[in-house]
């Protein structure tokens, strides 16, 4: 599926909030949980979505949790270019404010960034981010709790040092079984 955006102005950024894929939590330590058989079948399936997209990102930040270690390992080879990927362990139970924090510390020759982390941080990210949405875009994102393998497209102009609550629009959701 090709799906392109048109949220981004001239010099805009775009940044793709992905909650990792559903993990098995048999697991003993939270932070070494792998992922559940779906969540193996889900993360290829997300990285096909986002090839599609047209987004092509410049960074990959993902927390240093297995979970979502393992889910960008399965998505990334769905990329037409994989892009460089820093694995962070702020992200890594992070509040809102923490992510925005390490957000402002992307270089502004990033236009197109990737986050994999987790709920109830990447939604609320999302949420907080996103000051209009396409659409019915925002009301789905918040109906359906931001399940595992999500993902959510905000689109801003400025530098990352400047985003802030509100400033975002909302131009694409999508979860594999939404």
């Amino acid at each position: 599926m090709t799906f392109s955006f048109s949220g981004t102005a001239r010099g805009g950024r775009r940044v793709v909030i992905f909650r990792h894929a559903k993990d098995d939590r048999s697991a003993e330590a939270d932070h070494d949980r792998p992922l559940a058989d779906s969540g193996r079948k889900d993360a290829p399936v997300a990285g096909r979505w986002l090839a599609g997209s047209g987004i092509a990102p410049d960074l990959a930040l993902c927390s240093t949790a297995a979970r979502c270690r393992e889910t960008w390992k399965l998505a990334v080879p769905e990329l037409p270019q994989r892009p460089r990927t820093v694995y962070e362990d702020r992200l890594y139970e992070a509040s809102i404010g923490e992510l925005i924090a390490v957000l402002h510390e992307i270089s502004d020759e990033v236009n197109d960034l990737v986050l994999i982390g987790h709920n109830p941080g990447t939604h609320g990210l999302a949420d907080a981010l996103a000051g209009e949405a396409e659409g019915d875009l925002l009301p789905r994102m918040n109906r359906s709790g931001f399940p595992p393998s999500a993902m959510a497209v905000l689109a801003f102009n400025g530098s990352w040092r400047a985003l802030e609550h509100g400033v975002g629009r909302l131009v694409a959701f999508w979860a594999p079984h939404a």
